[in-house]
């Protein structure tokens, strides 16, 4: 895996084009930069204030997006170092988190939001690590 850092993860601005009835949110093409691979796609409910925390993922190259509600996600690596990124309907981008890295998330609205991970390999539970939330150093505030 080498050494990664949290600098390495891809903040890339998504298209929402406005239309009667409901606007289209772009996701990914396989043209995009952090494309990898494709190995499945997933959705995640996250209750409001509820904290899914930690995961380190060892080949997974994560594509995150969340179209509805906003989530504040912590990300740490090897060395300590942390970013924070909140993402949403009214910061819509995409997250390319490379293997390597502990992440965790929670929700900021109310009831939930939704967010979308477009995954390089399908889900291997072998291939990545959890702590308890207790185990990192960090303020969810």
């Amino acid at each position: 895996m080498g050494q990664v850092s949290v600098n390495q993860i891809l903040l890339t601005p998504l298209k929402r084009i406005q239309v009667s009835g409901g606007d289209v949110l772009h996701g990914m093409k396989c043209s995009d930069p952090g494309y990898v691979d494709f190995g499945e796609a997933y959705f995640s409910i996250v209750e409001a204030g509820f904290i899914k925390a930690w995961k380190r993922h060892l080949r997974m190259t994560l594509n995150i997006i969340v179209p509805f509600g906003s989530v504040s996600f912590a990300f740490i690596d090897e060395e300590g170092k942390v970013r924070e990124e909140v993402i949403g309907e009214n910061r819509y981008v995409r997250l390319t988190v490379p293997p390597g890295i502990w992440f965790g998330f929670k929700s900021l609205d109310s009831p939930y939001s939704i967010l979308m991970n477009l995954a390089d390999i399908p889900h291997d539970p072998l291939e990545v690590e959890r702590k308890a939330i207790s185990e990192m150093n960090y303020n969810w505030k």
